[in-house]
């Protein structure tokens, strides 16, 4: 029985390009294969066809003879030379490659020579820092347990004057194979993980990782300006690859302690500061501290309540990678004189007396008088 045109199994013009055959015999491929299809000899026949035709006209040098000579470039003799699938590969490859596109890279890796071994492993370390150190900036130290290279192999995990070898498993590959019906696995070789490479003499120091446990003294430069939560990143400074393979990252995490009289919010600093009623009735000037280490002097005026918000320009965080500032707020609160004398409570009642509280507590004044037009209301 003749052979059908490999461009009308696939559904392809002779004008397609390659991603248009490839997406063709992957949708037949999957439509026609055994496993959708048990006990289905047509469908079986089917695919057989279509991964023949793909075999062809996936290989540039192969279409090209067949667009020439037909099915008769692969015949024994023909100019393709070699009978069907000589140029390489055999039935079933080209769904082999499909197989390959779609999870090749699972396990790390596609099919052909060894791979190295994944990097180490990523590290998280916790920092604590004051509200100041966040504001200047700090240089500090350190220390991390982690993984690092042995000195006694240089990480190669082999003992002096030795090497690794080829892996008997997978001949070098890094990778296995095995077939189940017409699917080709692939997967990373147990044997070696993937390295393509076995230590048949292993260094008595690191046991053939390449690699010892120790803790290292880093030093950290924690910018001006950071704020809770910020992380640093220390490229390299993880936990050494298995065998030489690259380092990973150490991220530093930073959390700021609780400050005893500054609050943070983003780049602004908050604060409450006690004032004696008398300066808040009469005015006057009060001292603050400042995060960069240096007294503020806020003017009060006169009759300045609780809660009355100061504002001090520029003195607030710093702005990371800014010379930038934020400002501070400072907040009043008026103190109630306790412990007084007899005459201090003598001139208190005095001041009572002389009367004016409308003009003298107008809150307090508006609020009594609310509440007394409330009591009328309830009793009419």
């Amino acid at each position: 029985m003749a052979k059908s045109d490999f461009y009308e199994t696939l559904g392809v013009g002779r004008d397609a390009g390659g991603d248009e055959v490839k997406k063709a015999y992957r949708k037949l491929a999957m439509k026609y294969h055994p496993d959708r299809n048990p006990g289905d000899k047509d469908a079986e026949q089917s695919f057989k066809d279509v991964n023949e035709a793909y075999e062809v006209l996936k290989d540039d040098d192969k279409r090209a003879a067949y667009d020439r000579f037909g099915h008769a470039a692969f015949e024994q003799g023909g100019p393709g030379g070699g009978g069907f699938g000589g140029g390489g590969g055999g039935f079933g490859s080209g769904f082999a490659d499909i197989f390959d596109e779609m999870f090749g890279d699972f396990a790390g890796g596609r099919r052909g020579g060894g791979q190295q071994v994944g990097k180490g492993a990523d590290l998280r370390f916790n920092m604590e820092i004051g509200l100041e150190d966040a504001f200047k900036g700090k240089q500090t130290e350190i220390r991390v347990p982690t993984s690092v290279g042995c000195d006694t192999c240089h990480g190669s995990g082999a003992s002096s004057g030795t090497g690794p070898s080829a892996c008997p498993t997978c001949q070098g590959h890094g990778r296995v194979r095995s077939q189940s019906g017409f699917f080709t696995v692939e997967r990373t070789c147990p044997n070696c993980q993937g390295t393509g490479e076995v230590i048949q003499d292993p260094c008595t120091n690191c046991g053939g990782a390449g690699r010892v446990q120790k803790e290292k003294t880093l030093s950290v430069n924690i910018p001006a300006g950071v704020e809770d939560g910020t992380r640093i990143r220390l490229s390299g400074e993880g936990e050494a690859g298995l065998r030489g393979a690259p380092a990973g990252d150490l991220y530093i995490f930073l959390h700021l302690q609780p400050h005893r009289f500054f609050q943070r919010d983003g780049a602004d600093i908050y604060c409450r500061v006690p004032i004696p009623m008398t300066r808040a009735a009469l005015g006057g000037t009060v001292e603050v501290p400042t995060v960069d280490g240096t007294i503020a002097r806020i003017s009060i005026p006169a009759g300045t309540p609780t809660g009355h918000q100061f504002r001090l320009k520029g003195k607030g965080m710093s702005v990371l990678r800014s010379k930038a500032r934020g400002d501070m707020f400072v907040q009043a609160n008026v103190e109630t004189p306790q412990n007084l004398t007899k005459r201090q409570k003598e001139l208190l009642k005095e001041f009572e007396g002389e009367g004016g509280n409308e003009r003298h507590s107008p809150e307090a004044h508006g609020f009594f008088s609310k509440v007394k037009d409330l009591w009328e209301d309830l009793k009419e």
